[in-house]
């Protein structure tokens, strides 16, 4: 049974920096990405990896401050936050799936329970 567990979430101050884990356990995956829910609004796309990290994309509101990475022995992949500030507030999910590249919700069959970023000014 495919398993995609998040950690690493908390509530931080402006500025500060976090660093979130999503352990994938029942399989590895080509595609591995991040998304974001905040209240109100929809989930959206924050940063995908492809199967040996050549390959990254972000969302403009993280460029520059978000990085994805992965370690396919440890079957994880993590986000480096980085400068983190109110609007990045938000459940953090974990997306995986076997396709070779995705951006969209639609394009990740796998999903994690979610992690609760919060950032205070």
């Amino acid at each position: 049974q495919v398993q995609l567990v998040e950690s690493g979430g908390g509530a931080v101050q402006a500025g500060d920096s976090l660093r979130l884990s999503c352990a994938a356990s029942g399989r590895t995956f080509y595609l591995m990405g991040w998304f974001r829910q905040a209240p109100g609004k929809e989930r959206e796309f924050v940063a995908a990896i492809s199967w040996n990290g050549g390959r990254t994309v972000y969302a403009d509101s993280v460029k520059g401050r978000f990085t994805i990475s992965r370690n396919n022995a440890r079957n994880t992949v993590y986000l480096q936050m980085n400068d983190l500030k109110p609007e990045d507030t938000a459940i953090y999910y974990c997306a995986a799936d076997s396709r070779s590249w995705g951006v969209r919700n639609d394009e990740y069959r796998h999903w994690g329970q979610g992690t609760q970023v919060t950032v205070s000014s």
